[in-house]
């Protein structure tokens, strides 16, 4: 190949002067034929470099770089050795080439990988494997009641696709459940994930991009090994795509209004939704969006070993009635902890009452909405029957369900004593439910006695549906007509035997 000046030359002393082929080869010292070659050439097109074949090395570079494209998912201690890589080539692929020459090839790409992933400027909706996440609103009937739930959104931009679930609140302990249940949903973890700077994440935002995140967040990340970026103050479009589809999900999942009886099974429905909406075609690629999606799950990192838990430990300090405060909700603990500090653990569904040994000893759902109290009244209701005087006009006292607070307001101290030890007897789970029928049923036959309620109790635990007075079912025999004299007497114990 002629330098370029020289075909330049060429070109122009033949076709611009007049000059013969045989004239400026001579010039050149070149072949007739080479300036005859040139001088009509027509496209120039780029020489591609010539790509050097090994046949010994070729056949398993695809095998190597997918070995080492998999480890570069793990944690480093599992990482495939070069031995052990040559090796395994050498045992299943009839490998004849020798170690040194896949160590070096080896110590190459895993470089070159590195770069081209610390590297990448791409933006997310460009590279399998990342996602985005944020919050949504919308209306759901809840407990009889239309109100407004929180559902988290984690969108996939490459593939165009989205998992979502509902929950109470958008505080961590939601946001961090979310993440894990989508995470083992999928059977594995986004490489890179945005996030706007939500508050459950980021404590605070300091200059030059940096972040300040939340202790448990933190901890999340370290345990799941993915990369985060957060948008910057203001800058949602930052993260276009999970907030259109934020927006998609509610116009096509939520609305007009979903019932809610049961959380749980409410979203275990929307694992399917969000799989069946795959199979449609990409809005721009003209390939159907599962496909894409599985694009997006061979970039995935692999799933640690054990689930993150995800919650959080504090330690607050209980009321004179053993009451303590969390995100002002108030939840009871026990008297015997009345004005001391008590360990708890907040998850994004419980209150865990735990004493200094880490044992459980008062479990709350935890509260949400307008309710502000969650009594669980079993470690009350002894202390209760000990002092129904001391107790009878205090706050404690109105945190009963109404029926027996009316009820035990009737009784006398005496009675109070022994209703209230049937209740530490009966109660199970803070759950009144049979509780209140059984004192309804007794209290149709007037004011009743501990005994009653306790009858109709078991009665209605073996699924009986009326009160009946216990009756001795004893083979009693018929009493004679009173009569004068003793003729009659022995009739009084016919059937019985005689000595």
């Amino acid at each position: 190949m002629l330098a370029v000046a020289q075909i330049d030359y060429i070109r122009h002393e033949v076709n611009q002067k007049g000059g013969t082929y045989s004239s400026v080869a001579r010039k050149m010292e070149l072949d007739p034929r080479t300036v005859s070659k040139y001088a009509n050439q027509e496209e120039f097109p780029v020489k591609k470099p010539q790509k050097r074949s090994s046949r010994v090395m070729d056949p398993v570079k695809p095998i190597l770089d997918k070995w080492i494209r998999e480890d570069l998912k793990k944690k480093k201690k599992n990482h495939r050795t070069a031995k052990r890589m040559y090796e395994q080539l050498v045992k299943f692929h009839s490998f004849e080439g020798s170690a040194r020459t896949v160590r070096d090839y080896v110590s190459r790409r895993k470089k070159e990988l590195k770069e081209y992933i610390e590297g990448a400027s791409l933006p997310l909706e460009s590279i399998p494997g990342t996602a985005q996440v944020d919050f949504g609103t919308a209306p759901f009937l809840y407990e009889s009641e239309i109100i407004d739930l929180p559902y988290l959104v984690m969108s996939f931009p490459y593939s165009n696709s989205f998992l979502f679930q509902v929950f109470p609140s958008e505080n961590t302990e939601c946001l961090l459940e979310g993440l894990q249940r989508m995470f083992h949903y999928m059977g594995g973890v986004p490489t890179t994930i945005r996030f706007d700077n939500l508050s459950p994440a980021v404590k605070k935002i300091k200059g030059k991009g940096e972040r300040e995140l939340t202790d448990t967040f933190e901890r999340f990340v370290l345990h799941y090994g993915f990369s985060y970026e957060f948008c910057n103050p203001g800058k949602g479009n930052e993260k276009g795509h999970v907030e259109a589809m934020v927006k998609y999900v509610r116009n096509n999942f939520f609305l007009p209004e979903c019932t809610i009886v049961d959380l749980d099974q409410f979203n275990e429905t929307l694992w399917q939704c969000a799989e069946e909406d795959r199979n449609r075609p990409h809005y721009l690629k003209e390939t159907l969006q599962s496909e894409l999606y599985k694009e997006d799950k061979k970039e995935w990192l692999i799933l640690p070993e054990k689930k993150f838990e995800c919650v959080r430990y504090q330690e607050v300090k209980a009321d004179k009635y053993g009451i303590i405060n969390i995100d002002n909700k108030e939840y009871s603990t026990s008297p015997r902890f009345a004005k001391q500090r008590i360990n708890i653990c907040v998850t994004y569904n419980s209150i865990i009452v735990l004493n200094e040994e880490r044992q459980v000893i008062v479990k709350h759902s935890r509260l949400y909405g307008v309710k502000r109290r969650s009594m669980n009244w079993q470690p009350y209701l002894h202390l209760l029957s000990k002092r129904p005087k001391a107790i009878k006009y205090s706050s404690l006292y109105d945190q009963f369900p109404l029926e027996w607070s009316n009820f035990l307001r009737d009784c006398t101290e005496e009675e109070q004593k022994e209703v209230l030890r049937l209740l530490a007897t009966l109660l199970k789970n803070d759950d009144f439910t049979l509780l209140n029928e059984a004192l309804e049923l007794a209290s149709s036959h007037g004011h009743p006695s501990a005994d009653q309620i306790k009858h109709c109790f078991y009665s209605l635990l073996n699924q009986g549906t009326s009160y009946e007075a216990i009756t001795p079912r004893l083979n009693v025999p018929t009493v004679p007509s009173a009569t004068r004299g003793l003729s009659h007497y022995d009739a009084f114990f016919q059937g019985g035997t005689s000595e």
